[in-house]
C-alpha cells in the first residue's frame, strides 16, 4: 500500500509491526462494530455487507466513476499493518493514502473505505489508482498465516461483485497484484498469496 494523491510525491506511510493477537481487536462478522470500534460510522456502502469507515476526504479524490473514469482493474493488497491500524492510517489527513476496502484476517470482515465512484490513492500510480477499486488485506507478505480461508473467500465474493458490476473478466489481467502496477515499488501480495485459488474462489462466487 503507498499513497498517490495528484501531484504528490509517493511515501511509505504503512509500517510493518506485528502485533498479538490480543491487540488485533477481533470480533465476529456478526457482531457489531461498535464493540470493537466505537467511531465506526453508519454509512452506505457499495458493497452489501460491508461496513462503513470512511477515510479522510483528504487522502481521496471525489470523482463520478465509471462515467468519469472506467474501472478495469481490482488492484491486490497486503496492508502490512492490522486491520484496525489500517482503518486508522486512512482515517488520518496526513497520511494521503487510502484503498476502497480492507478484508479483515480472523472472519473476513469487509470495511468500506471509499466509495468506488471515488478515487482510492492506493496504487503509486495515477492512471491506475483513476481506472482501479483497491482491496487490502490484513496482514504481512511474509507472514502467511495471516491469509486465511476467511479472508480468501470475503474478497474472492467482493472481487466477484466488482468483475459482476464493472464487466471485468476475472482473470490475471485485470485482477491484479500492487507490484504488477506499472512503477510499483511494493512487492505485496507477495508470494504466499495463492493466486491460483484466489481466482478459483472468485469464478465460484459468480455461479
Amino acid at each position: 500500500m503507498e499513497d498517490h494523491a495528484p501531484h504528490a510525491s509517493r511515501r511509505n506511510v504503512l509500517r510493518g509491526a506485528l502485533l498479538g493477537a490480543t491487540a488485533l481487536g477481533l470480533v465476529s462478522a456478526a457482531a457489531p462494530l461498535a464493540a470493537a470500534r466505537p467511531d465506526w460510522r453508519a454509512g452506505d456502502v457499495d458493497y452489501p455487507g460491508a461496513r462503513w469507515a470512511p477515510a479522510s476526504g483528504e487522502n481521496f479524490t471525489a470523482s463520478n466513476r465509471p462515467d468519469a473514469y472506467p474501472i478495469d482493474f481490482v488492484v491486490i493488497h497486503v496492508t502490512q499493518e492490522t486491520f484496525k491500524d489500517t482503518i486508522d492510517i486512512f482515517q488520518n489527513p496526513a497520511k494521503q493514502v487510502s484503498a476502497h476496502y480492507v478484508v479483515r484476517s480472523a472472519d473476513g470482515l469487509v470495511g468500506q473505505c471509499v466509495r468506488e465512484r471515488d478515487i482510492g490513492w492506493h496504487a503509486g500510480n495515477w492512471n491506475y489508482n483513476t481506472r482501479s477499486v483497491g482491496i487490502e488485506h490484513e496482514g504481512w507478505v511474509d507472514k502467511p498465516e495471516y491469509f486465511t480461508d476467511a479472508l480468501y473467500r470475503s474478497s474472492a465474493a467482493l472481487t466477484a461483485s466488482l468483475c459482476d458490476r464493472y464487466g471485468l473478466p476475472v482473470d490475471r489481467q485485470h485482477i491484479i497484484g500492487h507490484n504488477e502496477v506499472p512503477g510499483a515499488t511494493h512487492t505485496d501480495p507477495g508470494r504466499h498469496w495463492d493466486w491460483a485459488r484466489y481466482l478459483r474462489l472468485v469464478k465460484a462466487s459468480l455461479r
